[in-house]
């Protein structure tokens, strides 16, 4: 498929929309509604959801497994009457197909067929789960949650595939809560797969301090009822084993109607239109990859984003603009975690092969990711990785708010004693 460039300011819608359906009742859902709304929006919404419950929040699920046994209700956590704001509220039907005109779009669920003006598709992910590995639990929604407390009862081994976001957070969890735990990893260090291995490697003490069992570097070929056989024909038991291996857009239901990239992502622009497809066809949250000036192409998956996006999506399809609110559609990527003991934030993309410099200090710790380039001197910043350094969670934020990459030192970047900014060159 091709690229296409970001909007960047919002046009005029080419009709006047007065329906607009929203599929997916998740984060990026009910914002999407409650940015409708706070626009003025008077139309006809209808939300549909498929999960039967009313939007919750999903960081808890993990953060939280243990401490909390209800999800955390989005209408109480964001004060927004999600009920007041829809007019058809259909939270138990899962949509099945989309069909899509010049002037409208209709959507087939479980229980019937609904047609507006325009859909903002927000269907979200869903937990992946290999083939051959049936047996073992997922955790991405408050179902998951309930089954994973449930298993875990008050003691027990818990055998965790995967060392990445979810898999550290909920290894931190349940070791935290009095549990045995290992972790197996495909790759040579936790979170190798974005961090990389010189910094992911850096994670991999926490594990040990905590008496968490990690094993690297060895893929898993088969879950059998508790029982985890390696790629090296060893195998590891446990009474409970969780797939923590990522999660895939929930687009099935679009094959042959929305273009999908091979991992099943939606390509929309820096506004949100579903490239390839009218104006009045949206897609955002975790279903979604956008196209970024800065960036390139920022795959969907984290909370920051669906819970940023919806303001822009709907600004553009309401054809809203705001000179202010434009310079910052351009979202940087964002991701947070609290795991094993320590906090972690993610501002940008980091690429393969970029240049690490390490901004080593106290509080914490930074992880800056620079353009590979032969030359010494400034060169583009594109991520920085802070733990335990609230300090430079702020200006890390702060420095991707321009057109571009900024431009940076790396040599005052691994100063931790001066104020990160300073390394942005004039």
């Amino acid at each position: 498929m091709t690229g296409h460039a970001p909007n960047a300011r919002s046009a005029p819608p080419e009709r006047e929309i007065r329906s607009i359906l929203v599929v997916g009742a998740g984060l990026a859902g009910f914002g999407t509604v409650r940015a409708l709304r706070e626009h003025s929006f008077a139309g006809h919404v209808t939300l549909l959801g498929a999960e039967g419950i009313a939007p919750y929040d999903r960081p808890p699920l993990s953060k939280e497994l243990l401490a909390r046994t209800t999800p955390e209700w989005l209408a109480e956590d964001r004060r927004f009457d999600l009920d007041a704001a829809v007019d058809d509220l259909r939270l138990g039907e899962p949509a099945i197909a989309l069909t899509v005109s010049d002037t409208s779009a209709e959507v087939t669920s479980s229980a019937g067929t609904y047609r507006a003006d325009a859909v903002v598709l927000a269907c979200g992910a869903r937990a992946r789960r290999p083939a051959g590995w049936e047996s073992a639990l997922t955790l991405h929604t408050a179902a998951d949650a309930d089954a994973l407390r449930a298993a875990l009862g008050t003691s027990g081994h818990l055998v965790c595939i995967g060392a990445g976001w979810i898999g550290g957070e909920l290894a931190g969890v349940a070791r935290a809560a009095g549990h045995q735990v290992t972790v197996i990893e495909a790759g040579l260090a936790p979170l190798a797969g974005v961090l990389g291995d010189l910094v992911g490697g850096r994670l991999g003490p926490w594990y040990d301090a905590l008496d968490i069992t990690l094993v690297l570097g060895t893929p898993v070929a088969e879950v059998i009822d508790g029982r985890v056989l390696l790629g090296d024909r060893r195998a590891v038991r446990g009474d409970v084993v969780v797939a923590a291996v990522g999660a895939r857009p929930a687009t099935d239901w679009l094959v042959g109607t929305v273009p999908l990239t091979p991992s099943g992502s939606i390509q929309v622009d820096g506004g949100y239109r579903v490239l390839d497809l009218p104006p009045h066809v949206i897609a955002v949250g975790d279903c979604a990859d956008r196209l970024s000036a800065r960036h390139g192409w920022v795959p969907g998956g984290h909370w920051d984003a669906a819970l940023r996006g919806p303001e822009v999506a709907v600004r553009t399809l309401l054809g809203v603009s705001d000179a202010h609110a434009d310079l910052r559609a351009d979202l940087a990527p964002y991701v947070f975690s609290s795991q094993l003991g320590h906090e972690l934030t993610l501002t940008g993309l980091p690429r393969r092969g970029d240049h690490v410099v390490l901004r080593e200090g106290q509080p914490g710790w930074a992880a800056l990711y620079f353009a590979p380039e032969p030359r010494r001197g400034p060169r583009e910043l594109r991520a920085v990785l802070t733990v335990d350094r609230p300090r430079d969670v702020a200006a890390a934020r702060r420095m991707f708010r321009g057109a571009a990459l900024p431009i940076a030192s790396p040599r005052i970047a691994a100063d931790a004693a001066r104020d990160l900014r300073d390394a942005l060159s004039q």
